[in-house]
């Protein structure tokens, strides 16, 4: 038996109403909200979160022979992002991590080869959508992140056993984005859907012959895709109860591309119920569609936070000149403060555990926890007598903080807090996701991996800390 051994889906904490578009465009929005993620997340900080909640899931001392990093919108090109990842978890340097993407069919590609090994591996998939002002790429998309830790019955119980599925593949131009260009172009609606639900019927067919079922053997169904057009016939197409497709979050986040599929997927295992088989239709450049049947694990699997719940914590205030700020269509005068510097290249390199997955120092002797990591002891001076900590997951509680309306930032004012973490260790960085009206003494803070700023072309990511509640 070979499949989901773990889960976890991240959601960003901010959410663009789309009637915020209308209000300010007379134009494009509609209803419902789209999820947003923030000026200092990007698709690597979002597929670490999501890696992160997928890992707290998973068997204890389980560790992926492999990290496959799906996105169609790249933090860099020329430089593998998947590592990023890999180095924020702090996996074993023998742990493949590459990149595969381009498109949001890519996310197919990860998942095929996890599944096709033998060793247990990690799939992410993430994506940034965006769209030009006032078009319905820009209202209808969202921005989120899935991770899912594919394994056999000998690394874990597995929750959703792979049953099989097939593809079809077809070259037509439906949507397409060069290089540079920060929105994608899409061809008439009409033409997709005429090549697309042909395609459906032929791998829904195909699947179902594979995996020897029936449509009535189906439970639930989820279809996704960027041709909404295309997906709303998709059921009829592949023969299948059309109660049976579950929802599509669409309405409350949007389409969220690469990972969406698999986030629509991880809404429905939240709330299964063992023996349940699910299909899933992905119309991406041609039709996949695959089978997984709930275990009896499920009934004893817990996610470090479901996707209705990051739903239902999201802030749907976001001032939609704020949105196009981050989005870089608003180019808004700066503080009158000296232009970042972008971090160097070989500190970084020898801060590895420190600045990508917050691994501090701990005294040996007298406990003492030091971050950043050093030497000497604050405690007794004992001299490298330092074993590393993990920090990442350690709650901590706002002891002071300082709002900071100079500071260089995208979304000013800047929060800045020194918090203490449960068990020892002080720190000070900046507070997102927080209303800077609110923060108080005692609040209770998590930790969270993001891009603090860009400078050169280089991004420099840290963490920072978030309300626990967020």
């Amino acid at each position: 038996m070979r499949g989901i051994i773990a889960y976890g889906a991240y959601l960003p904490y901010y959410r663009l109403q789309k009637a915020a578009i209308t209000a300010a465009l007379g134009t494009g929005g509609g209803r419902g909200t789209r999820a947003v993620a923030s000026y200092d997340e990007d698709a690597t900080s979002m597929a670490v979160e999501a890696c992160r909640s997928t890992m707290r899931s998973a068997p204890e001392g389980l560790t992926p022979e492999s990290l496959y990093f799906s996105t169609s919108t790249p933090p860099y090109l020329d430089k593998t992002n998947a590592t990023v990842v890999h180095a924020a978890l702090d996996l074993p340097s023998r742990v493949f991590a590459g990149d595969v993407g381009g498109s949001p069919r890519s996310v197919n590609a990860a998942l095929r080869s996890a599944l096709d090994s033998s060793r247990p591996a990690l799939v992410v998939a993430s994506d940034v959508r965006s769209g030009r002002p006032g078009s319905s790429d820009e209202a209808n998309t969202g921005d989120a992140a899935v991770a899912w830790l594919i394994g056999d019955e000998t690394d874990g119980p597995v929750i959703a056993e792979w049953l099989g599925g097939a593809s079809a593949t077809a070259e037509f131009l439906d949507r397409w984005r060069l290089p540079e260009w920060n929105y994608s172009r899409v061809w008439e609606e009409r033409f997709g859907e005429h090549a697309y639900l042909p395609l459906v019927t032929e791998a829904a067919g195909a699947a179902f012959k594979e995996c020897q079922l029936e449509p009535s053997d189906v439970d639930a169904v989820v279809l996704s895709g960027l041709h909404a057009r295309a997906v709303r016939g998709a059921a009829r197409a592949a023969g299948v109860d059309a109660t049976n497709v579950v929802d599509d979050l669409s309405a409350v986040v949007g389409n969220t591309g690469t990972p969406h599929a698999g986030l629509v997927l991880a809404s429905v295992l939240d709330a299964a119920d063992p023996d349940q088989t699910i299909m899933v239709i992905h119309l991406a450049d041609g039709v996949d569609v695959g089978f997984c049947r709930t275990t009896d694990a499920i009934s004893s699997y817990q996610p470090a936070k479901t996707v209705t719940e990051q739903v239902d914590a999201g802030n749907d205030s976001l001032d939609y000149n704020a949105f196009l700020t981050w989005r870089g269509y608003l180019d808004r005068e700066p503080p009158r403060r000296p232009d970042p510097e972008a971090p160097a290249a070989p500190p970084s390199f020898r801060a590895e555990r420190w600045k990508y997955a917050f691994v501090g120092s701990k005294d040996a002797s007298s406990g003492a926890i030091h971050l950043p990591p050093q030497r000497v002891s604050v405690k007794g001076g004992a001299v490298d007598e330092m074993e590393p900590i993990p920090m990442a997951d350690v709650p901590a509680t706002v002891v002071t903080f300082t709002i900071d309306r100079l500071a260089y930032s995208l979304s000013p004012p800047v929060i800045a807090v020194v918090i203490d973490f449960d068990g020892g260790g002080r720190f000070q960085c900046q507070l997102t996701d927080a209303d800077p009206d609110s923060v108080k003494i005692g609040d209770r803070v998590s930790m969270t991996f993001r891009r603090l700023l860009t400078a050169n072309g280089i991004h420099n990511y840290f963490w920072k800390a978030r309300p626990a509640d967020s």
